[in-house]
């Protein structure tokens, strides 16, 4: 069968090729959404006014002004805190050096008593203790005068911040707790304690 060439339709180029996507003309960068809107241009900075600039200019001799006066006031305060410290250094050595010169006299008179009992005869040996006592006296005046007091102990009641009990010794004259004896001395510089007192102190008779 003979096929007429004037009755087959011509090929429709379109019909006869599939589609093709389309590319874009310049691919997006990775990591970069095409469809953002695009970052605005950096706007330029308006240049300062004179008044703004003087403005400016005088602020900054403020802080200068403020930095210079913090610098001399930690000067001076520096030189405040070494001063306070040579006066409390020259203020011990006085007052080391006048209670030093109160006890000369005292180590004289002592000298002079230990030459006496070396030569002392028994008649002569009361004068001698009186002597001492006299010493012992002045030397007493001098340390009081400097602030040193002696601790109340015999006939106290006994104190564990004042006193230390060496030993206890049973007693019906006085109470339990009451200081019998005295072993040695306590003293207190003003409100300081320089060293308690040991003392025996009284408890009630076993039975």
């Amino acid at each position: 069968m003979a096929v007429d060439m004037n009755d087959t339709n011509p090929i429709d180029p379109q019909v006869a090729s599939p589609e093709a996507p389309e590319s874009p003309a310049h691919p997006a960068p990775c990591g970069v959404n095409p469809s953002a809107p695009a970052p605005e241009a950096p706007q330029a900075t308006a240049p300062l006014t004179p008044a703004q600039l003087a403005d400016l200019e005088a602020r900054a001799a403020k802080a200068d002004e403020h930095w210079d006066r913090f610098l001399r006031t930690a000067a001076d305060f520096e030189n405040y805190k070494k001063r306070a410290a040579r006066e409390r250094q020259e203020a011990a050595r006085v007052a080391n050096e006048k209670l030093l010169e109160s006890l000369l006299p005292v180590l004289d008179h002592f000298e002079m008593a230990i030459v006496a009992a070396d030569s002392a005869t028994s008649p002569n040996v009361e004068s001698l203790r009186a002597g001492i006592q006299m010493i012992l006296g002045q030397l007493r005046t001098v340390l009081t005068d400097a602030g040193l007091e002696e601790i109340p102990a015999i006939g106290q009641p006994f104190d564990p911040n004042i006193h230390e009990a060496i030993a206890q010794l049973e007693s019906t004259e006085v109470a339990e707790g009451v200081v019998l004896q005295q072993v040695r001395k306590g003293y207190r510089y003003r409100d300081r304690l320089l060293r308690p007192s040991r003392v025996v102190v009284a408890r009630p008779p076993a039975g």
